[in-house]
């Protein structure tokens, strides 16, 4: 008989999401625990509304409706003031607590010392879990941290899992609806075919959380695929390995036994390094069958000698090749960066966005160094005292809790911004053929650069309208000049057309877009206060108010849909009524109308 009979597992939820779908959980980790103990304990549960805020009302009533003698939560950093929220709410109900994930792996001692917590599975879970539902908080559990007679009680590491092959499948059908959606029927999901990394990138936890790299076989890989595959719906697919192509033999196999058996109605997302891709160069026509359709690249930075000290073994040279490759094979690439190493200044980072462009890199995610716990950079920023937050809420890559040598906190935040506004091509703008549709795609790309910021709870409205207005007359200062080639079958403009983007009565920078022949250019400069008022008017406080009414659940929601529809063009028709039933869409529907009229709002004086 089990120590423990009544689990129930909860993986803590980011304190802000950050609204992208590919970020929407689908609690894998804890669907492994699962698996762990499915055969020894009487009774598994998961709360509802796990990925959202209302996970705390649920696991209340849960606790209340059945037993539970267990509560086991996943946490990562930017989760952890959550994971201790749920287990306050267990500790109400006299449950035990036990916490594991890449947070409580890297600071055992620092999360023991909240009273709530019983216990922490330190490295990879599966085996320790399931000794301490055997068995109790034991010196005889390798893994295991757990508060004993006034003390803290370590019973020493556990060795990693060699053979990954024999563990078992996620226990995916436990899983709570999630947007209409349960268990292995999700649209968004996550496999990861290996675990570990052969690198030591400094600010990466991975090596503390997983060590070497370990592949699974292709058997048990297409084997995890095959339970996903439906004929009918295309599922976005992440394969969240650290480095998916480390073993490209492994890989090939991989994609010849999904070809095979019809294992194709996939969109597959994945990251790998710029050198593997080059040497996966044979097999990325075998990828795009399986259903690759975007890799993500850790470029970091243009700069060697800061590659140098993050110890990521990139040559730049070889990762414009794999970009070319990729879409050469017809794969998106999307580059990631890190600002914020702490020897850069401003002027480092200002190449950023030129050198992602020079890339030819269409996507790119603009991140802020994050020291997370565990890493080589958390503990190079403490002895630099250049750690400026330690609330966990702010750890989520896209909130500087960094000041550099030379920048501080909230330089960084312009900074970030920066890189996203010169680093759009502008070409949903470009090809637009009216000043209504022009106007559309701008509020379109400035509600995501406000939804960005607003992953940062220490942002307020003014912060961001001052922000995002600095960012594109910093731009507009460079006076760039984007030029966009038309295709046959475009309207050609009749005249110019003209868009400003205003923060005050007298503070404006216009987007004018002009054709000659068959190309069209996009200048974009400081509206001079001689200048006559003429075109469209996006008010920048208008937006920014606009994009806090929503809610970051309502709007993953609604990307949610938008990926179904994406994926899946076929169900449209059900996904938009589906949609026209959800106030959400309506609440939103009207900012958005509101917003685009009230562009063609005249008002006195300069600007408009």
């Amino acid at each position: 008989m089990s120590f423990f009979s009544h689990v129930c597992l909860i993986e803590a939820p980011q304190a802000v999401i950050s609204p992208f779908p590919r970020y929407i959980s689908d609690c894998i980790g804890i669907c492994y625990l699962a698996s762990a103990v499915e055969q020894d304990v009487e009774s598994l549960v998961i709360p509802d509304n796990y990925y959202n805020d209302g996970v705390y009302d649920s696991f209340r009533t849960l606790l209340r409706k059945q037993p539970v003698d267990l509560v086991a939560i996943s946490s990562m950093t930017g989760c952890f003031n959550n994971a201790l929220r749920l287990a306050g709410i267990a500790k109400e109900h006299d449950v035990f607590v036990v916490m594991g994930g890449f947070h409580p792996t890297a600071l055992p001692e620092e999360v023991l010392r909240h009273r709530c917590v019983d216990a922490v599975a330190i490295g990879e879970g599966e085996a320790t879990f399931r000794d301490l539902v055997l068995y109790g908080p034991s010196k005889e559990v390798p893994g295991l941290a757990y508060r004993e007679n006034g003390g803290i009680t370590f019973t020493g590491p556990r060795p990693i899992i060699g053979d990954i092959d024999s563990i078992a499948f996620p226990f995916r059908s436990l899983r709570p609806a999630r947007y209409g959606e349960k268990g292995n029927d999700y649209s968004i999901d996550t496999i990861y075919t290996s675990r570990g990394c052969p690198w030591s990138c400094s600010f990466c936890a991975n090596d503390t959380m997983h060590k070497g790299w370990r592949g699974r076989s292709p058997e048990n890989v297409v084997e995890e695929f095959a339970l996903l595959h439906d004929h009918k719906k295309k599922k976005l697919i992440k394969i969240w390995d650290a480095n998916f192509l480390t073993n490209i033999k492994r890989a090939e196999t991989i994609c010849d036994m999904m070809i095979e058996r019809g294992l194709t109605n996939f969109r597959i997302m994945t990251e790998t390094r710029a050198k593997d891709l080059i040497r996966a160069e044979r097999i990325l026509g075998k990828l795009r069958k399986i259903g690759l359709s975007k890799v993500g690249l850790g470029i970091e930075s243009p700069n060697t000698a800061t590659l140098e000290l993050m110890n990521k073994k990139n040559v730049l040279d070889d990762v414009s090749r794999a970009i070319a490759l990729v879409r050469k094979n017809g794969v998106g690439a999307e580059g990631y960066f890190i600002i914020g190493h702490y020897t850069e200044t401003v002027e480092d980072t200002l190449a950023y966005p030129e050198f992602a462009k020079n890339l030819g890199l269409r996507q790119a995610l603009f991140m802020s160094m994050t020291p997370y716990p565990g890493t080589k950079i958390f503990d190079e920023y403490k002895s630099e005292n250049k750690i400026t937050s330690f609330d966990w809420d702010l750890y989520n890559n896209f909130c500087p809790v960094v000041s550099t040598r030379s920048m501080d906190t909230s330089t960084l935040v312009e900074m970030m911004v920066y890189c996203n506004v010169a680093f759009c091509n502008y070409r949903s703008v470009l090809k637009r053929n009216s000043v209504s549709t022009v106007l559309i795609a701008m509020l379109k790309d400035l509600f995501q650069l406000c939804f960005l910021m607003r992953v940062n709870k220490t942002l307020d409205d003014r912060v961001i309208i001052d922000t995002i207005y600095q960012a594109f007359t910093r731009y507009a200062g460079r006076k760039p000049q984007i030029t966009f080639q038309c295709r046959p079958a475009d309207k050609p403009l009749k005249s110019p057309v003209v868009i400003s983007i205003r923060r005050s009565s007298r503070e404006a920078v216009d987007f004018i877009i002009e054709q000659r022949g068959d190309l069209r250019r996009l200048s974009i400069s400081i509206r001079q206060e001689n200048a006559l008022a003429s075109g469209a008017i996006i008010r920048l406080d208008e937006v920014v108010a606009a994009s806090g009414s929503l809610s970051m659940d309502s709007l993953m929601r609604l990307l949610f849909r938008n990926e179904l529809i994406r994926n899946n063009p076929g169900s449209m028709a059900g996904q938009i009524f589906s949609i026209s039933g959800d106030p959400v869409f309506w609440r939103v529907l009207r900012r958005l109308y509101a917003l685009y009229a009230g562009s063609f709002r005249k008002t006195p004086g300069f600007a408009g």
